[in-house]
């Protein structure tokens, strides 16, 4: 029988707070969307984060560099579903243009326009595909954590390139590691829908499909979030051998920074979805839960 379960979560782009701050804020997100979402304000869930900016950068932001930090939502009450989502989004408007680029860029497997983006915008993915001793590193600190906890119920949360990491780690259990499971893979604001990200995984992995460790797999995705401007990943990735397929969920990301400008693509904004925090509750554990005011008095 599997222990406890387990929440391990895996970061995106760009650089980061100190770890201990990153983690705290990422068990924060969730917390406050299992209390507005699910009314569970006491939610209690073992929680592991895999933190790798210190492989690429030399030092965390500070607080003074640090533009978007993890603040509560104002307000009361579950926060904005999916199906409350604008009718139009930049998804709408891009991804048809996208498109067809990405067909082009899939027949010729000339990828100048994805390369563009990954150098410029995405620069940590494309020296994640260039650098093979840094892949190598990332990959390695989610496969240790994940080994560590194979004998708990994993939920999985990965984050913008932090998807595209768990994918290949979870690509490369299969063959080493073949008994270790992933109950729920989670992946958010991800890039794997992008042309040059699938071709990387065909020359590594073989046809992009949902990695036979994994029993569910949910891709939410914000219509604003430029990063995920594929969206939807279940026409890209064939289920696996158990028939466990990808769900494609949109969802609203509400995150805004200290000077009220949008981010659609933040990790924060993800976590606090209802559609993030309905998974979520399933791997609450109620032994961790926090006491009341009322039963500490």
């Amino acid at each position: 029988m599997k222990r406890h379960p387990v929440v391990i979560g895996i970061h995106g782009l760009a650089n980061k707070p100190p770890v201990d701050e990153k983690t705290r804020w990422w068990k924060a997100a969730i917390a406050e969307g299992l209390a507005r979402n699910e009314e569970m304000p006491d939610a209690g869930f073992a929680f592991e984060f895999v933190y790798w900016a210190d492989l690429r950068y030399e030092a965390p932001l500070t607080e003074a560099e640090n533009r978007e930090p993890y603040r509560p939502y104002d307000g009361a009450g579950p926060l904005p579903g999916g199906d409350e989502a604008p009718e139009t989004t930049a998804k709408d408007v891009l991804a048809p243009v996208y498109a067809g680029i990405d067909t082009i860029e899939k027949m010729t497997g000339v990828t100048l326009v994805d390369d563009l983006i990954l150098e410029h915008r995405f620069d940590d993915l494309w020296h994640y595909h260039v650098d093979q001793a840094f892949a190598r590193r990332v990959r390695a600190r989610l496969a240790e954590r994940l080994r560590a906890f194979r004998d708990h119920r994993i939920l999985l949360v990965a984050h913008s390139m932090g998807s595209v990491v768990a994918y290949d780690v979870l690509r490369m259990l299969e063959r080493e590691d073949p008994s270790l499971r992933v109950e729920h893979l989670v992946t958010a604001g991800s890039p794997l829908g992008l042309a040059k990200v699938r071709l990387k995984i065909e020359s590594e992995h073989g046809r992009p499909r949902v990695p036979d460790t994994v029993g569910q797999w949910t891709n939410l995705a914000d219509g604003d979030d430029v990063v995920a401007i594929m969206g939807a990943l279940k026409a890209v990735f064939e289920p696996n051998g158990r028939g466990s397929h990808v769900v494609d969920r949109r969802v609203v990301n509400g995150y805004r920074r200290p000077d009220g400008e949008p981010n659609h693509h933040k990790s924060y904004g993800y976590l606090r979805t209802p559609e993030f925090s309905r998974i979520a509750r399933g791997f609450a554990n109620p032994s961790l839960a926090i006491p009341r005011a009322r039963e500490r008095a």
